[in-house]
Order: structure tokens, then sequence, then C-alpha cells
């Protein structure tokens, strides 16, 4: 969330910021102002009757008779109204909470304006488009030839949007998200392996709620929610805490199931493995120091590892600034990468990294402590290394070979017992 001291002398600028992201903020801006005077007269006349009755002690013990009594009943109804403030702050506070929450990050110079991801930026292209001189197939058909994929009988278990991968498919999965996560082990990252169920402050703290709940599946009964990333359970690793700048930037690579219900995606990518409900990603998260050049230059870094990844798997990928519009509420900036899928004539989405400040750390609560001890909160990122079985539909199609084969990146081989194919 933003800091409500920038707010008070900013609030301008958070409304055109959300203008550029093509969200309706000014209501809750304004009134969140409201609130915080509200909520500074109420500390004021809270810390005047406690000065009344710090003194108050020692003036009734000189009193006696009627002035007396008048100054005792005096102190008792300033108890009573402090007991009414408190009452009162406490309910100012958390609608200001509330409002917090929903008004977004702002977006940085550098995002374009736009409305949809149409008007997303095309910085560089990575890769030759494959040019097939033979009758190519997609994805689904080279999985069902070579019996790596299963979507009738996943339907019949769970339903649209699943899928079940085997034999060399599922082998080829576990390949590329080992793969990924030896390169960031590689480079410095700690794997971790976290929880898919998590609690409403995990969620409230990664900025995905308020806004995201239509697309999470609720555990209701039990208070948890299903997440759509190890985002959510990496950055909140830290709730709460005061971390040493001297361990800075921390550096997580978290591998998890995740789960997305993809409301209102009716008849959108509805045939094979694009959009689906469930899927495993390794996912990179950086925490580090509060400062501006800190971060764009761990933002590169995140989105080069990304990019080694596809590169070891080559296939052709692009990078694209997101714009404005199709840019989440808590992001500074967001560079996708889109990676060539024959099928669709058209690269497809399949990671995003994502710079926040400290929108995040201040939800989360998640600070360090410079050499000077002055307490600040951390900026996060996090940027996917894989997903998969997006990734899958890249693989397969653009290494398709004119006898029915896939070819294994070389890359993969020690992963898929050294073989150079799949099929045949």
């Amino acid at each position: 969330m933003l800091d409500i001291k920038w707010l008070r002398e900013n609030a301008e600028e958070a409304k055109q910021s959300a203008k550029k992201k093509h969200i309706d903020a000014a209501a809750d801006i304004d009134r969140v102002l409201e609130l915080d005077q509200s909520r500074r007269k109420i500390l004021q006349e809270v810390e005047e009757i406690k000065h009344r009755k710090k003194t108050a002690g020692k003036e009734i013990a000189k009193l006696s008779g009627d002035e007396k009594q008048a100054r005792i009943e005096a102190m008792h109804a300033d108890t009573k109204r402090e007991k009414a403030l408190d009452s009162d702050l406490s309910t100012v506070e958390q609608e200001s909470r509330e409002c917090l929450l929903r008004i977004p990050n702002l977006a940085a110079p550098e995002v374009p304006e736009g409305e949809t991801d149409e008007d997303n930026v095309e910085i560089r292209t990575v890769g030759e488009i494959p040019q097939f001189d033979f009758e190519w197939k997609d994805h689904l058909a080279l999985g069902e030839d070579l019996d790596l994929i299963d979507i009738p009988r996943a339907a019949k278990i769970a339903g649209s949007r699943t899928y079940i991968l085997k034999n060399d498919g599922a082998l080829l999965e576990l390949a590329v998200l080992r793969l990924a996560l030896d390169i960031l082990v590689n480079k410095g990252f700690s794997p971790m392996l976290v929880p898919t169920l998590v609690r409403r402050p995990a969620m409230e703290g990664t900025a995905y709620f308020p806004g995201g709940e239509e697309q999470t599946y609720a555990c209701e009964r039990d208070e948890l929610f299903l997440v759509g990333t190890s985002e959510v359970p990496v950055t909140s690793y830290h709730t709460d805490e005061i971390l040493s700048e001297a361990d800075l930037p921390r550096l997580y690579a978290g591998y998890s199931t995740c789960y997305r219900r993809e409301a209102g995606a009716a008849g959108r990518d509805t045939r094979g493995l694009y959009r689906i409900h469930q899927f495993n990603k390794v996912e990179q998260v950086i925490v580090c120091k509060n400062c501006e050049e800190e971060s764009k230059k761990q933002h590169d870094f995140i989105v080069q590892n990304a990019e080694e990844v596809l590169q070891a798997l080559e296939v052709p990928y692009r990078v694209v600034n997101v714009c404005g519009g199709d840019l989440g509420a808590g992001q500074i900036q967001k560079f996708d990468i889109e990676t060539w899928m024959p099928s669709r004539e058209s690269y497809g989405e399949t990671h995003s990294a994502s710079r926040f400040h400290e929108y995040q750390s201040r939800r989360l609560n998640l600070r360090y402590r410079d050499a000077n001890k002055k307490v600040h909160y951390c900026h996060t990122l996090n940027n996917t290394a894989i997903a998969s079985p997006r990734v899958l539909i890249a693989i397969l199609e653009n290494h398709q070979q004119a006898d029915g084969r896939v070819r294994i990146p070389e890359a993969l081989r020690p992963y898929m017992g050294g073989r150079e194919f799949i099929g045949g």
C-alpha cells in the first residue's frame, strides 16, 4: 500500500497514476485523506485527555469537598470519553486500511500508455521463428500421437480446463521445472517448497486481495485460499520481520503447484494447455533494500534469468514493456516475456517480471535495518522462472520433426535419460 504521509502531499499524482492503470481510485484516495484527518483529530483529543488525567491526580490530592468531587467526576468523564475515542479510532483505522488496500501502486514513468495487452511495447525478440517444410501439428495432436497428454480423461475426473501429463509428457514437465530451478540455484537463489494453501493476510499482503477474489479458489470452511503463484507464500515468508541490510538482497526460488479459477475467461484459449486451472511453476522472488537503482538492477536480473531458461529451451520469444492498462494494481512496472507458439500463430505470455517498491512490504510489515540502525520498508520483486504446462506448448510445437518425433533441447537431455528425441 502507499504511505499515507506521502499520499497527503501527493494525492493528485496518485490519482493520475491510477488513471494510467485505468483504475478508478479517486473516491478511495479522497476518503482515505478524510479518514486520516479524523484519525489525527481523534489522536490529538486522546493526547489532551491523557495529559489532563496525568495532572488530575496531583490536583485532586490538594482539593477537598465539592471541588474535589467535581474534579473526580471530570476525570471519570475523561476516561469514558477516552474509551469512546479508542473505539472511534479503531473504526477509522479499519476503514482507512480498507481504502488503502484498494488504492493502486504508482506506475513508473517508463510504463507506456495503453489500455490492453495489445498496447504493450515490444523491447526485443530473440530466436528464429521456425519455418516448417512439412505439415506440422499443434501440441494436442503431438501429445495424442506420442501419448503425452490426456484431456478427455482429465475432464471426466475434474471438469474443463484440466489435463493429465503422462509418460514422456510428465517427464518433460519435471525436466523443465528442474532445469529452471538448477539455473536459479547456481545464481544464488535459495530453493523453497512452500504451502499452496494460505490465509487471507498473505493474499492481502501480496496485493492479490482485494481485487483477485474471483480468480482464487477459496476453502471457506477453513478460511484458506489456494495460491495462483508461489510469490504469495514466498514474499510473505518474512512478514512482520526486520531484516539486516547486510543480508540483502534475499533471493528465493519458490516451487509450487498453482491454481487459478480463470473466471470470466469462458471461450478464451479453451483448447489445449494454454489456459488451465492447475499448473506448476518456479518463481523468482527478491527482497532488497529500499533503493530505486537497486530495484531496477534486480528487475533486469530476474528478466535475464527467465530469458536464460528460454534460451536453454531453444524457443523463440520476445520481451514487452507492459502498458498502464495491462499493469496490475500492485506493480510499479512489469515486463512480460512471450514465447512463440505455432498453434497460436503468435507469441503467448509465459513470464511476468514485476517490481513493487514497498507496496507489498508495507502490507506485510516487511522491513530492514540499515548500518545506521534506521528501519526501512523493503522493496520486493518477482518473476516466473518457468511455468508448465504452458511452456510445453512452445517446446513440443517448435521442436517437432517431420517424422512426428519431438527433439529434446540439449539442456533438458540430462533430465530425460540423455535421449535426443521423444517418440520413435
